[in-house]
């Protein structure tokens, strides 16, 4: 991008090291003004030293906002509703936070009269294709700034010497800080890199910071009910609560019980294989109590179909593409599907696993007059069976007889 054509950026900041070397790379580069943007999604750092990092730089128009009820409201349950999982396994934890703060980057930039926004996502990874497509499904004619592709800063090591050139304020963290990279929101927190990058080796205790081990979880089992309304929790042991503070629950719950570790190589959008460890305490309970309520609610083949689907459904969003039509498309399927996955789900915690233990709803089609082992008074006639299976097997049958031929 030239330089000359750009007087002012929204910055997508963090205030830790990448994007406090950008904001000065983007003053030093471009000769711009740059405007901050800092989301709060429920990650639990401190967001306080946020204004006095982009105002020590010189930064006049300071954005922090927080978002984490419009996060698992509008971004969380809706995905939640799919049991959207990625590879299988991922519940998808900073990809769905991205659309988010790409929406928000756009608003803001719009507002304050910007020519461009920026990001401190890398060239290699997924997130930098995750804020740029929803900057331009938002915002068609939008200017991005990726430094990370232009710049030659390409390790730490340069980033702290540039830090230490430039006069840019770095927090030390206690010990030294991790040697991973990290990304937390009210759904997850993510660890890469560090030995990490071998995936033979075992990570220690040490790595993980939500969740207490499993072996030193409780020993006695601890009973949960969660309540569904249109497939969104709306209470957690009988105790209504906002979608952020449903969510902040179930982490405290499923952190306290050692559940929600995942150890996962995965594939990255741009081709590269790697790995990751993965807490999500409150995401893991959330999608075993929603699978069991729709278990009741859902007819066969929408249920059926919906697992057909989930996996394109998970695609899209880790590949970036959650404000596409086919998402959107997606969505209102889904959310059609909902309207009587309506009750309460019993769940059982123990020792890093989630057991299902009762689910009960006004809409439940399970019927145990027609399930039952014992006298079912008619209501179903076993007799209409035969009929049903000779006319399913009439192919089998029917090539059975040609192959012996």
């Amino acid at each position: 991008m030239t330089a000359s054509k750009v007087h002012k950026v929204a910055l997508a900041y963090s205030g830790g090291l990448d994007t406090s070397v950008i904001l000065k790379w983007l003053q030093d580069t471009y000769g711009c003004e740059v405007v901050t943007f800092t989301a709060d999604i429920g990650q639990g750092e401190e967001l306080d030293v946020v204004r006095p990092k982009a105002q020590a730089l010189g930064v006049k128009e300071i954005f922090i906002d927080d978002l984490r009820e419009e996060f698992v409201r509008d971004f969380v349950f809706p995905m939640f509703r799919a049991n959207a999982l990625y590879e299988g396994e991922y519940l998808l934890g900073t990809s769905i936070a991205r659309p988010l703060i790409a929406k928000r980057l756009v608003e803001i930039a719009r507002q304050t009269g910007c020519d461009a926004i920026a990001h401190g996502a890398t060239g290699k990874g997924n997130d930098q294709v995750r804020f740029e497509l929803g900057a331009y499904a938002l915002w068609p004619e939008v200017k991005v700034i990726a430094p990370w592709r232009e710049w030659n800063l390409n390790s730490r090591e340069k980033l702290l010497e540039y830090a230490a050139q430039h006069d840019i304020p770095i927090a030390k963290k206690p010990g030294g800080g991790s040697p991973y990279s990290m990304d937390a929101n009210a759904l997850h927190i993510s660890y890469e890199g560090g030995g990490l990058e071998d995936p033979w080796w075992t990570p220690d205790d040490a790595i993980w910071r939500w969740t207490k081990n499993p072996e030193d979880a409780p020993d006695s089992a601890e009973l949960i009910t969660i309540e569904f309304d249109r497939g969104d929790v709306i209470a957690v042991n009988g105790k209504k609560l906002t979608p952020f503070a449903v969510l902040d629950t179930l982490n405290q719950l499923g952190s306290k019980h050692g559940i929600g570790r995942l150890d996962l190589v995965e594939n990255r959008y741009v081709g590269i294989k790697s790995r990751g460890c993965y807490e999500t305490p409150g995401g893991t309970i959330l999608l075993k109590a929603h699978r069991a309520i729709e278990s009741l609610c859902l007819d066969r083949e929408q249920a059926h179909l919906k697992d057909e689907l989930m996996p394109r459904y998970a695609s899209l969003v880790y590949n970036g593409y959650w404000w596409s039509p086919e998402r959107r498309m997606l969505q209102a399927l889904i959310d059609d599907s909902q309207v009587r996955v309506n009750g309460e789900v019993k769940l059982k915690l123990y020792k890093g696993s989630v057991y299902n233990a009762g689910r009960r709803s006004k809409d439940s089609l399970f019927d145990a007059t027609l399930s039952t082992f014992e006298d079912d008074r008619g209501a179903y006639n076993q007799k209409d069976a035969e009929g049903f299976i000779r006319l399913n097997g009439l192919r089998l049958r029917t090539g059975a007889k040609r192959d012996s031929r």
